[in-house]
């Protein structure tokens, strides 16, 4: 069942500026939704609109069954994280957790007892009594999701709340948020430019750019299987490799090479796209390219390679490096290639 639905949503503003462009998304409840895309594509924008932070200038927003979209930000119920933390200086760590529930009138010994129950969960008792500029980057947003969790609100909202820190506390943040999540059950909305943290932490990933959803769902899904050349590009580190061609009878070719496609396609032009991960090294492979850059990563390398069908990203794993100006052949898995509408962009 829906518990989070926004119908038509668009953000303009006045200088005509459209950040939102009229988007529908249902959450289930319970469910750990991200909103991913590139800086500018509306996620953040969303988010905001959901909170009340910003108003909306079309469309409505639903939270368990009922209109929230003219709801001032008090009224809705929801705990909210940002990327800053926006900690109270002059309070101390139990004080800023106990905060939001001084202001909702909850009784001083109930708001100690909540305060602590949430201080022990996230491991912050023994930092209860020291002030914010005395505790660390990642102890700080352990306050700070604290404190919106103190609330037991009916939604969770998370605007890059990892965004400022290193990739330790990154990665011990991240397990914390989703064993929290999953604890409570508390439908959560989180925002991120970050694809590693999004498939991570998502049940469903929701790709936007320019202020329109591209593509939703699992991230395998959203991985394996791209709506468009967009979504193929933006997910994957390097993305897709894109190579210009024509069906016929069965094959993808290009000039002086082809390969057998595993599924039916018309005839015609397409864009064939294939992850790193599925092209291989083979002497016999029928496309050749000559090695422009070898990338070392520790766990694997990706190979550059120039060919006739262009630059394409090639990953390796248990093999040595290949030198620079080296020809190589390659093959597909084509059971894993995707096949996409030059004309439109999007997936066959």
């Amino acid at each position: 069942m829906s518990f989070l639905c926004l119908r038509g949503l668009e953000k303009t503003y006045p200088d005509g500026t459209r950040a939102v462009g009229g988007i529908d998304l249902e959450c289930g409840e319970g469910e750990f939704v991200v909103l991913l895309g590139p800086s500018g594509c509306g996620k953040t924008t969303t988010l905001r609109m959901v909170a009340g932070l910003e108003t909306p200038t079309a469309g409505c927003i639903e939270v368990g069954g009922g209109e929230i979209t003219s709801l001032p930000p008090g009224a809705r119920d929801v705990g909210f994280v940002f990327q800053f933390y926006a900690l109270y200086p002059h309070l101390r760590v139990r004080e800023n957790v106990e905060f939001p529930l001084a202001c909702m009138g909850v009784k001083k010994a109930d708001r100690r007892q909540r305060a602590s129950e949430v201080l022990q969960r996230l491991g912050l008792n023994s930092l209860a009594e020291l002030l914010p500029e005395q505790l660390s980057g990642g102890d700080q947003q352990r306050v700070a999701l604290a404190r919106a969790m103190v609330r037991r609100p009916r939604l969770y909202l998370m605007d890059e709340p990892l965004g400022t820190l290193d990739v330790e506390l990154r990665l011990e943040l991240r397990e914390l948020i989703r064993a929290q999540q999953l604890e409570t059950g508390v439908t959560t909305l989180y925002v991120t430019h970050d694809q590693e943290e999004a498939m991570s932490l998502a049940d469903r990933v929701v790709v936007m750019e320019g202020g329109l959803i591209r593509q939703q769902g699992p991230p395998d899904q959203v991985y394996d299987r791209p709506a468009d050349l967009f979504v193929a590009h933006f997910i994957g580190s390097p993305g897709m490799n894109f190579i210009a061609g024509q069906v016929r009878a069965g094959r993808f070719a290009g000039e002086g090479w082809s390969l057998p496609l595993a599924q039916v396609f018309p005839d015609g032009p397409a864009t064939l796209g294939v992850r790193p991960e599925y092209l291989r090294l083979d002497p016999e492979g029928p496309l050749r390219g000559r090695v422009a850059m070898d990338e070392y990563l520790g766990a694997c390398r990706y190979l550059y390679l120039d060919t006739p069908a262009g630059r394409l990203a090639v990953r390796v794993e248990g093999e040595g490096g290949r030198a620079v100006g080296e020809e190589v052949g390659l093959s597909a898995e084509m059971g894993r290639v995707r096949l996409f509408d030059p004309a439109t962009g999007r997936g066959r």
